[in-house]
């Protein structure tokens, strides 16, 4: 099976050296060359574009930053989809949406051409692992066809068929949503306990011993509580994307969503604080910033 991926970065970096280290006919793109190149050495074969990256391959992976730039790579100008064969599968393993997916999806019908939309979950060490949760939404038929890739990148266990064509996108969006606006409740939570006097580690281990727990909570936010951590392995800028993204989901379906909707502005507020490149965990900084505390506690074994 010859596969093209393009997409080097953060996450698509170590998902296609995974594919090549389980002996896939790889061939890879990126528009950071240096990326290019880091895969040539674990046995890649470098492509001058995406679309030469996909011409003869059996399937075309994506794994790229926002819905605008998948669709300028597939249907733009010298895009994917054309230098696509017929028959191929094309596996969107971004976070999009569904209407990008869509409009590439009607045009590679007339070829043949079949698609998965395919988006993770288990950020950068995941992907370095082969350890992906994985939703796939598409033909039933595409996706026990694409399962042997999926299963190399991701844990078989949860590499999930979750519904038609979109429906991957939606249950990765409202994953992310879900924890941003834990995120943002925790952070609220931790702050007001840490200034009306009660020790951090405490309160800490008193919410995870309650019906309040969650692996966010009692995982998740531990290196920024004991090591100051903000996750820059994911930047905010990114993660505002991906608020704004479930927001105009939901907007698409008609419901409203305050909390989503207070979550996503909390979220760009921190953005413009810190930067683009501040992590995704910095909301929590607006907290601690405008309370005057410092949420930090000693680490424990």
């Amino acid at each position: 099976m010859r596969v093209a991926f393009i997409g080097l970065g953060n996450m698509g970096g170590p998902m296609s050296r995974n594919l090549a280290a389980a002996g896939v006919a790889l061939r890879v793109f990126d528009t950071d060359a240096a990326r290019t190149e880091a895969a040539v050495g674990y046995g890649a074969i470098a492509a001058g574009s995406a679309a030469q990256a996909a011409e003869d391959a059996d399937v075309v992976v994506t794994m790229l930053p926002t819905p605008a730039i998948v669709e300028d790579v597939l249907l733009g100008s010298g895009g994917v989809l054309a230098a696509m064969p017929e028959n191929s599968l094309w596996i969107d393993m971004s976070t999009s949406v569904p209407e990008v997916a869509d409009r590439v999806r009607r045009r590679a019908a007339e070829r043949g051409i079949r698609v998965l939309d395919a988006p993770v979950s288990g950020m950068t060490k995941g992907a370095d692992s082969g350890t992906l949760q994985i939703f796939v939404g598409g033909d039933a038929a595409d996706f026990e066809a694409a399962r042997t890739l999926l299963d190399v990148m991701g844990d078989p266990k949860r590499v999930l068929h979750v519904g038609g064509h979109g429906a991957g996108y939606a249950v990765k969006l409202m994953i992310n949503q879900l924890w941003f606006v834990q995120l943002v409740a925790i952070a609220e939570a931790l702050t007001v306990g840490v200034k009306a006097g009660v020790d951090l580690s405490i309160l800490h281990r008193s919410l995870v011993a309650s019906p309040a727990n969650s692996v966010l909570l009692e995982r998740d936010f531990l290196p920024l509580l004991t090591a100051g951590d903000y996750d820059e392995g994911f930047a905010i800028a990114l993660a505002c994307k991906d608020t704004g993204l479930a927001v105009d989901l939901a907007r698409a379906v008609q419901v409203p969503v305050e909390v989503g909707a207070i979550t996503e502005q909390l979220f760009r507020r921190a953005r413009a604080a810190y930067g683009d490149r501040a992590g995704e965990m910095t909301p929590v900084r607006l907290y601690e910033d405008i309370a005057g505390v410092e949420l930090r506690m000693e680490a424990t074994t």
